[in-house]
């Protein structure tokens, strides 16, 4: 469907301009008010993606029509035009909640692109919007609580639908803040322990030595000050699900106890001499490279993959950059109800840093950065400075988190590079150097197959006897 634009406009030669030369350009439908008035009866009646209004008016002026839109319709995308000579009110009107503006006399062709980038924005909002519709159960924010629309969180969603069909272990794997409580979460609201507890335990804050009495539980006289018998948090989630949340951190003796509860599906208390049967799903999750402390000989192998049954990798938050407006809106809003502070938004600027910035800390980083802009926005837009960010220091992240961006690509490269080299020189070994044959087992077309080998500089000649 055609976008609707709304211009208003007390010239109406200007009107019949605009309307002819942007209806084609930006492929809308392109409607027209000659009055703050007359474009309020219209938005009343019509739904709009867009208003473009003039500032300077007779009657109700661009302000005073600005205003009221944002209090009847808070999600509208609107951006003002204003003559050379006032571009205070222009200033102004920015700070009042506009998205944009643009001076006259002005270029079609800069106008059509402002447009264009003021169309996206209210496409992105509507479909994070929708996207909170379409949540399950009535819970906010998208899928179980997880926001996103691209590719690689789609993945996550369609894993997370399948692994909790089952029984079977789960391990969550992904750098900080990523989201890994939530997905734990979603795995076992699908599942077929819904109505079973959900039981949280995280690791690394509870020292060894407790963390095995807390696991299993203890007898009376099992330890100094066991003055009663205590159940464990197995038992406590005995029907339902247990989280171990960064069980990369575990000691090689509870993994030892662990494993045993994975085999055996019983559990010992200190101090007893009987075992319990426990009927229990494991989801654990780590932020490390287990493999690496496998070969470092800190992690048990077969731990590992008594574990990794059903793996679900959540990716970082520089992988999904289209996801970013739809978080930050999400978030905005969650923390605008929860510190009872008025509904704001974040500046076009913001959004750019945001957009290019690396997140080593993921969302949990961009949720303290957007708390942060909410209680020291003394505006409803919230701009670089509330965060922090100066134009020098805004700069600075920018070009620190290109030059961060363009090492974790060259790594990458590297990677997919030695990956393969090594699997496809394997297959075109077997098969003598033959394309074709090779791409059939690797399950690709003989020109796909080319193109990879042209990428990464490998040659079949190498191969053939």
């Amino acid at each position: 469907m055609a976008p609707k634009i709304l211009i208003v406009d007390d010239e109406p030669d200007m009107l019949q301009l605009l309307k002819r030369s942007l209806a084609p350009d930006l492929h809308c439908e392109v409607h027209t008010a000659d009055s703050g008035e007359s474009a309020l009866h219209l938005l009343a009646n019509t739904s709009f993606d867009l208003v473009l209004a003039d500032i300077k008016m007779p009657g109700m002026d661009g302000l005073a029509l600005l205003e009221v839109i944002r209090r009847n319709h808070p999600g509208l995308t609107v951006v003002m035009m204003t003559a050379y000579g006032h571009i205070d009110l222009a200033v102004e009107a920015m700070r009042a909640g506009a998205y944009d503006f643009i001076t006259k006399p002005f270029e079609h062709d800069t106008l059509v692109l402002r447009l264009e980038k003021a169309l996206e924005r209210q496409r992105l909002i509507q479909e994070n919007q929708r996207l909170q519709r379409q949540c399950n159960g009535g819970e906010e924010g998208g899928f179980q609580r997880m926001i996103g629309k691209s590719p690689s969180m789609q993945r996550v969603f369609e894993t997370v639908q399948m692994v909790a069909k089952n029984d079977l272990t789960v391990l969550i794997t992904g750098e900080s803040g990523t989201g890994k409580d939530l997905t734990a979460r979603a795995v076992h609201r699908l599942s077929n322990r819904q109505k079973g507890p959900f039981v949280a335990v995280n690791c690394p804050t509870v020292p060894e030595n407790i963390l095995e009495s807390e696991l299993f539980g203890y007898k009376k006289g099992a330890f100094t000050h066991a003055t009663q018998n205590r159940t464990g948090l197995f038992q406590e989630a005995h029907g339902g699900t247990i989280f171990l949340d960064e069980i990369g951190d575990i000691s090689p003796s509870i993994q030892t106890k662990l494993l045993r509860v994975l085999q055996e599906k019983e559990i010992k208390p200190l101090g007893d001499v009987h075992s319990i049967q426990v009927d229990v799903r494991i989801v654990a999750s780590t932020n490390q490279d287990l493999k690496a402390k496998i070969r470092r000989q800190e992690f048990r192998e077969d731990f590992f993959y008594r574990l990794n049954v059903l793996p679900i990798h959540l990716p970082p938050l520089r992988e999904r950059v289209e996801d970013i407006p739809l978080l930050a809106d999400h978030l905005l809003e969650k923390h605008c109800r929860e510190l009872n502070k008025p509904r704001k938004s974040i500046s076009a600027e913001l959004m750019g840093i945001f957009q290019e910035r690396f997140w080593e800390g993921n969302i949990r980083e961009l949720e303290n950065v957007i708390v942060q802009g909410i209680l020291f926005s003394p505006e409803e837009t919230i701009q670089p400075r509330d965060v922090g960010w100066h134009s020098e220091q805004a700069r600075a992240a920018t070009l620190d988190t290109h030059l961060k961006g363009l090492a974790y690509k060259a790594a990458k490269e590297k990677n997919l590079q030695h990956f393969n080299h090594a699997y496809i020189g394997h297959v075109l070994t077997q098969y003598e150097g033959n394309v074709s044959r090779a791409a059939r087992f690797c399950g690709l077309e003989r020109q796909a197959l080319q193109q990879i080998m042209r990428r990464y500089g490998i040659r079949a000649e190498k191969y053939r006897v």
